[in-house]
């Protein structure tokens, strides 16, 4: 039999339960996937109970983010279905309360974060298996604790694992305000590429500039594409991250250089393109699925991020902030608002 230490096994036989209420409309903007509208929901509610516990913790949670994704997944849309009862919630933040017997890398009173849990993040407590856990250093609070896991991760598999990128190419990340945008702009100028962003509003793009874009546009100007041809030349942009490719992936075959790699990190619909504009350049589209990700690729994004931390140049950007409570709200937000800011997140 398993068991735990730091905290009676009770606390996981009891579950959680989170209540959603959910009104909306289909928005733009952001990454994600087919059928992003938050379709409305009277009442969820989500229990889960823990009886063989081996390898995994419970985590006392202070902040949780808040992806796109999830909208999806909740209202049925999304294309990988999780098992019922389920409770959202990838990027938590907190304590360590309690650990299981045959985890050693953490115990009772840790500061951590996760790239994903067992429980789902939309709770006050949650599980999350060892492997999927990591140190939250004093430097950062629990907000921008929330604000790294799925950000970072996916940035980093974007730029390196899927984009193969090179010191001194081009970057252009086309909706960089977001939390994945934000990541991508941070670890690129980091890792010596020259990065260009795009952001609706204009405190949008001056966040962009604060953190790692060299230059910044606003994707809502209609000449916004002429201006980026201007600043890369003739040569064009190296590797472009997309957030919305439904509405992007045409124009971007036309902004790449030649061997140059859109990768679709985000998609909320079908978009016809002239596969020539392809041929003409040798141009590759890459998607990004950060779910796909083999053991050993997420060893190396924890790697490069925990590094980023220790260096002080990975810095997570908290958007707007709302108490669980009005998760539902957040929700509707993060499809339908003009133009993020930064990582939302949830607080508890």
């Amino acid at each position: 039999m398993s068991t735990w230490r730091g905290a009676p096994r009770d606390a996981l036989r009891r579950g959680r339960t989170t209540v959603m209420r959910a009104r909306g409309k289909p928005g733009r903007g952001g990454s994600g996937t087919a059928g992003s509208s938050v379709k409305a929901v009277d009442r969820l509610c989500f229990s889960c109970t823990f009886n063989e516990i081996i390898n995994e913790v419970l985590i006392k949670v202070h902040a949780c983010g808040v992806n796109p994704v999830e909208t999806y997944i909740r209202s049925g849309t999304y294309a990988r279905k999780p098992a019922l009862p389920y409770t959202p919630g990838s990027d938590v933040a907190g304590v360590i309360e309690s650990v299981g017997e045959h985890v050693t890398a953490f115990k009772k009173g840790d500061r951590v974060f996760t790239l994903e849990t067992l429980s789902g993040g939309y709770a006050e407590y949650a599980v999350a298996a060892a492997s999927r856990v990591f140190p939250l250093p004093d430097k950062l609070d629990f907000r921008q604790g929330a604000a790294i896991g799925v950000p970072y991760f996916t940035a980093y598999r974007a730029l390196f694992q899927k984009g193969c990128a090179k010191a001194g190419e081009s970057v252009l990340v086309h909706g960089a305000s977001g939390g994945v945008g934000l990541a991508a702009c941070q670890i690129a100028r980091a890792c010596g590429l020259k990065v260009l962003g795009t952001a609706g509003t204009e405190e949008g793009m001056n966040v962009i500039l604060r953190n790692g874009a060299h230059q910044a546009f606003n994707h809502r100007d209609p000449n916004y594409t002429e201006r980026i041809k201007e600043c890369t030349g003739p040569e064009g942009v190296d590797i472009i991250i997309e957030m919305l490719s439904n509405v992007n992936l045409d124009a971007d075959l036309q902004l790449l250089s030649r061997a140059g790699r859109v990768m679709v990190v985000g998609c909320r619909g079908r978009i016809e393109i002239n596969p020539r504009d392809t041929m003409s350049k040798e141009s590759s589209i890459i998607g990004v699925s950060l779910f796909l990700a083999t053991e050993e690729e997420r060893r190396e994004c924890a790697t490069a991020v925990l590094d980023g931390i220790e260096a002080g140049w990975l810095k997570p950007v908290v958007g707007l902030e709302y108490p669980l409570e009005k998760v539902a709200k957040a929700h509707e937000d993060i499809i339908c608002s003009s133009g993020a800011r930064g990582k939302m997140v949830l607080l508890l």
